[in-house]
């Protein structure tokens, strides 16, 4: 048990520890990718300026140097597991940056990304429901720990289509995990939460509208796949599915309408079509997908600033359901 000192002293560095190193590492990325010309166009404006990608070993670097903080503070083996995970997830979000996966390859080789979980037995198969209180799933709970990774690292990558848009929301949506654990454990249990938090609050800096770098598959996936991770090693697996919640209507909505499991960048028809004034209208081809922000623009087109923030305030609203969900499980 921690000293309420050492708390303290930890929850400092595993937040800006991480939080540095995002604001340092990031403009060297910017200006490495430049040089070398290993730039993507942002087609989401008129003049479609090429803007550098992938800033993902940023951030993979960034949450690494956050959790290890917190091992070498605490020597919880939870976050040994969870360095690992942000690093294989990377890892293939790097290969997937360098030469395409196909859709089907993907979420296959994240699987690898759960098995530090479930070889170093951080996790616990009686997940708590609301009002329910826990479940044992012994035998059936480590395939679902198999399939969570691909799933929330793949979950969260198909949010990442406008600027500042991943980031952001990674960052809203850590909250509510912070306060279940606290609410559930204690401060110790939600220290590994903080780095997730600061790099994303780093990171979005640059991301933003205009943004000055792109995550690539290499941000996302490592952001995606530690957040699930999260949610399972801290036993609050409820609370991040319900704060994940916008991310995972998107993917449902992708996946319900191209009815396949396909690359984003293997789309023939776009969701959304760009306007003058750096406004974004949706499709309105009948095979175009659905997906969040095309709804978003049913009502009429928008700038990329204004969906982002609509973007935004849903998962406002689903974090602070998610904080709800948190409130019923441990307290009621």
């Amino acid at each position: 048990m921690l000293t309420t000192t050492t708390q303290t002293i930890t929850a400092l560095l595993a937040f800006i520890l991480p939080l540095a190193a995002t604001i340092t590492l990031t403009p060297l990325l910017i200006k490495t990718l430049t040089k070398r010309r290993i730039l993507v166009q942002d087609y989401h404006k008129p003049n479609r300026p090429l803007i550098p990608k992938p800033g993902g070993p940023a951030i993979i670097l960034s949450l690494i140097i956050g959790e290890l903080t917190i091992y070498l503070m605490t020597e919880n083996p939870v976050t040994l597991a969870l360095i690992l995970v942000t690093a294989i997830a990377g890892a293939i979000g790097v290969i997937d940056d360098i030469h395409p996966l196909s859709g089907v390859l993907k979420p296959t080789l994240l699987i690898t990304a759960s098995l530090p979980i479930l070889l170093l037995g951080t996790y616990n198969f009686h997940p708590e429901f609301p009002l329910f209180g826990g479940v044992r799933l012994s035998i059936i709970y480590p395939l679902l720990v198999l399939i969570a990774i691909p799933v929330t690292a793949n979950t969260v990558n198909t949010i990442d289509v406008l600027n500042g848009a991943v980031s952001g929301f990674i960052a809203i949506a850590s909250v509510p995990l912070i306060f279940a654990l606290v609410l559930k454990s204690g401060i110790t249990s939600a220290l590994p939460v903080l780095p997730i938090l600061s790099v994303s609050l780093g990171f979005y800096i640059f991301h933003r509208s205009p943004s000055k770098i792109f995550p690539g598959d290499s941000g996302s996936l490592s952001l995606g796949a530690l957040y699930g991770a999260l949610a399972i090693v801290g036993g609050v697996e409820v609370v991040g599915i319900v704060a994940l919640l916008p991310a995972i209507l998107n993917s449902f909505f992708f996946l319900s309408s191209v009815r396949r499991f396909i690359e984003h960048r293997k789309v023939k028809e776009r969701p959304v079509k760009v306007l003058g004034e750096n406004r974004l209208a949706a499709s309105r081809s009948g095979s175009a997908p659905i997906t969040l922000v095309r709804l978003i623009l049913a009502d009429g087109p928008l700038t990329e600033k204004k969906i982002v923030l609509n973007i935004f305030k849903i998962t406002v609203f689903s974090a602070g359901l998610a904080i709800i969900t948190a409130v019923m499980t441990w307290v009621i």
